[in-house]
């Protein structure tokens, strides 16, 4: 085991002790109708499954493809970041890389623990916040105070996706400020469930279902059209600036591309589909990048 590998395990206990501290100035209480206690449940036990997963192909393009994008349209001179239902952190330690001090919000107390040991091992724990609750309660946390806001799969588990990205559109500081939002795609689920799985049966009720089976957690994923994660964000005063496509095509290469050897190739292929509406209308995850109604680009 490394040093800082040491290092983290010792730190875990630790961090958890520390975010629940945080959490004692605001109120953390679940908030009915937010998530349920399932779905709080599965973020806890499965933090470690969630960061193995962001260490595969299909976790690693996800995470590579949405950053590349956002990094396109980060405002000049950016101070400040909230990464939403942070997860094991990897877009807060990237973003705080570029130097900006970022706040991390999560539900997850072992998740939080996975981010700050991402950041220790990064050394970038000085421009990072632990904040301990709920997504539905950005707008109470926090003031119009941020530069950039982080929303990557997180409105597929909230009950009520449209009080996340409201809160979101009051959070942002100016006109300037921009919000990254990723979710799982309607029409990339039926391909995946016709093509990966074989299910033709399940690719066909996916072309009308709300809602999907989630794979690496257990139990259920909302899944999102286009056309509804528009007009979510436009009731939120949100205006697209752009939509990309992730993962049109990476998950159905046939086994004799080695997405390992490839990956470079691959990721600059995805890139180039992912600009594309046609291609980006069937890929398995939609991004939306999103300023306030109104503002110039």
């Amino acid at each position: 085991m490394s040093a800082n590998a040491a290092g983290c395990d010792l730190l875990l206990p630790v961090l958890s002790i520390y975010a629940l501290i945080l959490g004692d100035g605001m109120s953390h209480q679940h908030m009915p109708g937010i998530h349920t206690n399932e779905d709080s449940e599965r973020f806890r036990a499965g933090a470690a499954k969630y960061a193995a997963y962001l260490n595969t192909i299909e976790g690693r393009l996800r995470i590579d493809l949405a950053f590349a994008s956002l990094q396109e349209f980060l405002p000049q001179a950016s101070i400040s970041a909230l990464d939403v239902g942070c997860g094991t952190g990897v877009a807060t330690v990237r973003l705080a890389q570029l130097g900006l001090h970022v706040t991390l919000l999560d539900e997850s107390l072992p998740m939080l623990d996975l981010a700050m040991c991402a950041a220790q091992e990064a050394g970038v724990t000085e421009k990072i916040t632990l904040k301990h609750g709920n997504a539905v309660e950005i707008a109470d946390f926090f003031g119009a105070s941020f530069d950039v806001i982080v929303c990557h799969n997180i409105l597929e588990y909230v009950d009520h996706p449209f009080a996340v990205l409201r809160g979101a559109a009051r959070t942002l500081r100016n006109s300037s400020s921009v919000l990254s939002v990723v979710v799982r795609n309607q029409a990339g689920e039926v391909l995946k469930t016709a093509i990966k799985d074989g299910d033709l049966a399940a690719s066909e009720r996916n072309l009308t279902a709300e809602w999907a089976h989630e794979s690496l957690y257990g139990g259920k994923v909302r899944v999102f059209t286009a056309e509804s994660l528009r007009s979510m964000l436009a009731a939120a005063s949100l205006e697209v600036i752009a939509e990309r496509g992730v993962r049109v095509l990476s998950d159905y290469l046939p086994a004799t591309v080695s997405q390992n050897d490839e990956y470079q190739k691959i990721f600059e292929l995805e890139r180039k589909l992912g600009r594309r509406p046609e291609f980006a209308a069937i890929a398995r995850y939609t991004q939306c990048l999103a300023r306030r109604a109104g503002s110039s680009v």
